[in-house]
């Protein structure tokens, strides 16, 4: 018998398919007492497991390219954590297995998360799957992972380790599910990079039984459970519409009267432009520069080796626009040489900017080596600060960037409140704002991204939030400067109408989300998106919004 589900859709599609379960190692070993002459050779087991399993998240992370390598990277830096080890080590000194002595270091750092305030929760996944993978490899049995399959399948998880969602084979896995997650967590960031349908924050996903056929909606984040050869039918025939809609899509963005929405591509480093470019993105509106900083958390990468990164991903774009976002360090992405270790809460603590300004030298580095890669190109290079909360650091990253000799547009990301509501006053010092929606969302309703538990509050089409877009759009606006959004928010197409109607100059997204995007954006006019966007504010729940601005659009 049919029955309906409902989860939050982060990737858009259709999949039907047989239901597999993901994988997992065993995961609390025996505790028993070794004789303290075992305790080297168990140390040393120890230190070859995590080795080993750092060497292969970086393995993985070099297949899988772009910002899933920035992630995978990461966790391998996490697997090393010389904190860790110094603890798994003394556990074993007094006589736990090595591991056992893994699984009980693992566990106290996880309650030191959750003593921080719970901003680092959403790593929790990929702390449990990077334990998981060295106490599977120092027990012998196997690695947690996607289920072995010969046919096309939909996965179902607790929560999928980016080691996992990074090497998804689309071929087989049709798509995916997950009981926790959020719409701005790294699973669901990687399928839309993959192009994968997902559905995440799904509570009882993992009661779904082996085998059992269902149809996952990416789009609504419904899961038809059984479904009926009627329902099958019409979600097939809905997918194939959109598909021959993509297909016809195709230029620049713009509504159907000609109003012009540049369509940007988020990426991560080199790997994720050759996307980019097929999607038809019309330059880069969020490079992430992290990636080149987790390679060595010890010390910032060369002026060199930026310099070769950077022109890279700048000569894919020959009078294209690229927004460059320089290096976004602390809370989630700790590098050892910029960030504090004993923060009580890094969420509101020092990061982004705030860590940069600390240590001029490295925004120093980043801000020339984007200045020497960007010489004798025709492109179009803009460069934003993140975590701006006033005007007064808007004004230091304005100087840094004249101090650099860089001749391009200097602009502020609007991730904090204060931001939006003061962004006049942050436009007399920089040219530009683009919103992160997905950290303007968890600081506006205290809600971390990365906790399925508040996904609620993390949903962008919250009135609040699109208030504080308008608020944003407006003073630009006014001031004759442009305002983007590069959050998650931009993929979502229907929410993409809604943020032009607002007032929003361009839209950047993840490239699988494009040409969506461009598609949805040429049925309607300008005015249509901005009478969706006042009915949408209007609304006082995110459900309400968006079924407000879809009223609208379809006439009703």
């Amino acid at each position: 018998m049919e029955t309906t589900l409902q989860g939050v859709g982060v990737s858009h599609g259709v999949a039907i398919g047989e239901v597999r379960h993901m994988g997992t190692a065993v995961l609390e070993p025996p505790a028993k007492q070794i004789p303290a002459e075992d305790a080297e050779r168990e140390q040393g087991r120890a230190r070859k497991a995590v080795e080993a399993v750092a060497a292969d998240l970086t393995a993985r992370g070099n297949l899988a390219g772009g910002e899933a390598q920035a992630v995978l990277e990461a966790q391998a830096l996490m697997a090393q954590d010389p904190e860790l080890m110094a603890d798994v080590e003394r556990r074993i000194t007094v006589g736990s297995t090595a591991e056992r002595a893994v699984y009980d270091a693992f566990a106290a750092y996880r309650a030191l998360l959750a003593g921080a305030g719970e901003y680092l929760a959403g790593r929790v996944a990929d702390l449990d799957d990077v334990r998981n993978r060295i106490v599977a490899r120092l027990l012998g049995v196997p690695m947690p992972g996607v289920p072995d399959s010969d046919e096309p399948y939909v996965l179902i998880a607790r929560d999928l380790a980016p080691a996992d969602t990074a090497l998804l084979d689309p071929t087989l896995v049709l798509g995916f599910v997950t009981e926790e997650g959020g719409p701005t967590s790294h699973s669901a960031i990687l399928a839309r990079a993959l192009g994968v349908p997902a559905v995440v924050a799904l509570p009882g996903a993992g009661e779904l039984a082996e085998g059992t056929v269902i149809a996952v909606d990416g789009s609504t984040g419904e899961i038809f459970v059984e479904p009926s050869a009627e329902k099958k039918s019409e979600l097939e025939a809905a997918a194939a519409e959109r598909k021959a809609a993509l297909a016809a899509s195709t230029g620049p963005g713009a509504t159907s009267d000609g109003h012009k929405v540049p369509l940007l591509a988020n990426v991560g480093g080199p790997a994720d432009v050759p996307a980019a470019v097929e999607a038809g993105a019309e330059g880069v509106g969020l490079f992430r520069t992290e990636f080149l900083f987790l390679d060595d958390s010890k010390k910032a990468p060369s002026e060199e080796k930026q310099v070769d990164a950077y022109r890279q991903v700048l000569e894919a774009f020959p009078e294209g626009r690229v927004v460059v976002r320089v290096l976004d360090a602390g809370a989630d992405k700790p590098l050892d040489f910029l960030t504090p270790g004993d923060e009580p809460n890094p969420a509101l603590g020092v990061r982004g900017l705030r860590t940069l300004l600390d240590h001029p030298e490295v925004l120093r580095t980043q801000l020339t080596a984007l200045a020497k890669a960007a010489e004798g190109l025709p492109v179009y290079l803009e460069v934003m600060a993140p975590m701006v909360a006033d005007r007064t650091d808007a004004k230091a990253f304005a100087d840094a960037c004249r101090a650099a000799g860089l001749q391009a547009k200097f602009g502020a990301m609007v991730e904090i409140p204060s931001a939006a509501l003061r962004a006049r006053s942050i436009l007399q010092e920089v040219e530009f704002l683009s919103l992160g929606t997905n950290d303007l969302a968890q600081y506006t309703f205290a809600a971390d991204r990365q906790v399925g538990a508040v996904s609620r509050l993390q949903d962008p089409w919250q009135p609040a939030l699109l208030d504080l877009v308008a608020l944003s759009a407006e003073a630009a606006k006014a001031e004759g400067k442009s305002c983007g959004v590069c959050g998650e928010a931009a993929s979502d197409p229907l929410l993409a109408c809604v943020l032009t109607g607002l007032g929003v100059t361009s839209l950047s997204m993840g490239a699988a989300s494009i040409p969506y995007v461009r598609a949805t954006l040429a049925k309607y006019t300008l005015a249509q998106c901005e009478r969706a966007a006042a009915a949408a504010r209007a609304a006082d729940t995110a459900e309400e919004a968006r079924n407000a601005a879809q009223a609208v659009l379809s006439g009703e």
